[in-house]
């Protein structure tokens, strides 16, 4: 078992020579209260005997499932309820900001409003899903392709909080946006937004499930299935799926869940009715938020002194 695309030659090699099969590990899509860049225990996890749904370069599990995979009415069917408790709950993969309601200050009457989220632009999804785009050059594409919508960008929240690579200096993002929005959660800004312009980030599929249209400029997992528009293309992505079956194989077929009270396995809507409970009590219980949010901080302040240590 490998963790995402990281490269063990020696095990990898050794793999091969004896016939191993190699298993890569990623987080799942919906994964916790709180960032995984702060060690935060992760709720799912995705383990793919083929690749890792974020390495466009070859076939994945999830790819595989996605083209091959027979979704019955019954697995239809809790996709449908399982999207409808996301929109009701305003769950995604994080969970930790607020609900806010947001009022756009420049928007103009029949605007079109776009969504740019940011994402870690050492990421590998980056890296083997958009040939190292950076968040400064999906800004300028966006604004070249919607001269006169209104553009939001919203930075990664692991970027905000320092742990990771994708920093976008204000006065050069708002050359080519209108407003920069940091602290509300993703389904704050979902809701105000008519469209989605994205390299690989899962916001895409979040957006996909709210009714909106998405533009893809890598190649994510979602893409290439009839559900977005894409810059690129992908051969081997060769059926036309719904976002019924989308949501079915990537949330309920696709990856393993973990209960956070047992630590076994489960299925995903009891891993959905945990986090909801938790997101309540964060948001309610003033004590909570403060340990959790100095767990975090201590987190991060420890990995920084670390980097610094080991000349990072």
């Amino acid at each position: 078992y490998i963790w995402g695309k990281k490269s063990f030659d020696e095990v990898e090699t050794y793999a091969r020579e004896n016939f191993i099969v190699i298993n890569r590990i990623e987080d799942g899509f919906v994964r916790s209260v709180s960032l995984g860049s702060d060690l935060t225990k992760a709720y799912s996890l995705v383990v793919d005997k083929r690749g890792i749904y974020f390495d466009a370069t070859q076939e994945s599990d999830l790819e595989h499932i996605l083209n091959t995979y027979k979704f019955d009415e019954k697995l239809i069917e809790r996709s449908r309820k399982l999207q409808n408790y996301l929109l009701e709950k305003k769950i995604s993969k994080y969970n930790a900001s607020q609900y806010k309601n947001i009022v756009l200050k420049n928007l103009k009457v029949g605007q079109t409003i776009v969504l740019v989220p940011g994402q870690v632009e050492d990421d590998a999804s980056i890296v083997y899903g958009a040939n190292g785009m950076t968040n400064l050059e999906l800004l300028q594409q966006t604004r070249e392709h919607t001269l006169d919508a209104y553009i939001i960008y919203k930075p990664h929240p692991d970027v905000l909080a320092g742990n990771r690579v994708g920093h976008v200096e204000e006065e050069i993002a708002l050359k080519y946006c209108d407003e920069i929005i940091v602290d509300a959660s993703l389904d704050s800004v979902l809701e105000l937004v008519d469209e989605v312009h994205t390299m690989t980030s899962l916001v895409g599929i979040e957006a996909l499930i709210r009714g909106k249209s998405v533009v893809t400029y890598g190649l994510p997992f979602y893409a290439g299935w009839g559900l977005t528009s894409d810059k690129r293309k992908c051969e081997r992505r060769i059926k036309k799926i719904t976002l019924d079956e989308l949501v079915a194989g990537t949330f309920i077929v696709y990856p393993c869940y973990i209960n956070p009270l047992t630590d076994a396995i489960c299925e995903v809507e009891a891993v959905l009715e945990a986090i909801e409970k938790e997101k309540k009590r964060y948001n309610s219980d003033i004590i909570y938020k403060i340990y959790i949010n100095g767990r975090n901080m201590l987190s991060r302040k420890t990995q920084m002194l670390l980097r610094i240590i080991l000349g990072e």
